[in-house]
């Protein structure tokens, strides 16, 4: 029941099943189709792989706000690139343990490899974790990841896994 020229008259939402639909601006009103989601508590599961003496501290990835998974299309914008870059954001406690201040470079080694970033220290990290964001190749996150899958939805497990930081 859609068409470019309903949509552009007056607008219309999904789904409108036929030409007369006037469409269904709130999908879901006072109950859902099938009832509500059952949801279960799952029992806790460890890591696949935890800080010792050879890695000792957490990494751990993720997004930042001024960029979009990869970068396809937020690393096209200067703008952006100029308010965040590659980095790992570590704390203070472990900048100091190692001997960076902010901006200098950082070696961040898992056993699949190594990234060398710039260091940006802060006190909203705690102490023993790294965090490094994926959306660049030039620090490329996800090659220090463990390859450990959840056993039912099969997700990687790209959230934890040991590192071990070093001046670079």
């Amino acid at each position: 029941g859609m068409s470019y020229e309903r949509i552009g008259r007056m607008g219309l939402h999904w789904p409108c099943p036929t030409k007369e639909h006037p469409g269904t601006p709130v999908l879901h009103v006072g109950k859902f189709t099938k009832g509500l989601g059952t949801m279960f508590a799952i029992p806790f599961k460890a890591p696949a792989e935890m800080p010792d003496a050879e890695y000792p501290t957490y990494l751990t990835t993720g997004r930042i706000l001024q960029h979009f998974h990869t970068g396809t299309m937020s690393r096209k914008s200067e703008g952006l690139n100029n308010l965040a870059g590659p980095h790992v954001m570590i704390s203070v406690e472990d900048a100091e343990r190692i001997g960076v201040k902010n901006s200098e470079m950082v070696k961040v080694t898992t056993r699949r490899g190594t990234i060398t970033t710039k260091a940006f220290i802060t006190k909203r990290i705690p102490n023993g974790t790294a965090f490094v964001p994926f959306h660049f190749w030039e620090a490329p996150a996800n090659q220090l990841t463990n390859n450990a899958l959840d056993p039912i939805a099969k997700i990687p497990e790209y959230k934890v896994c040991a590192c071990k930081l070093e001046r670079a």
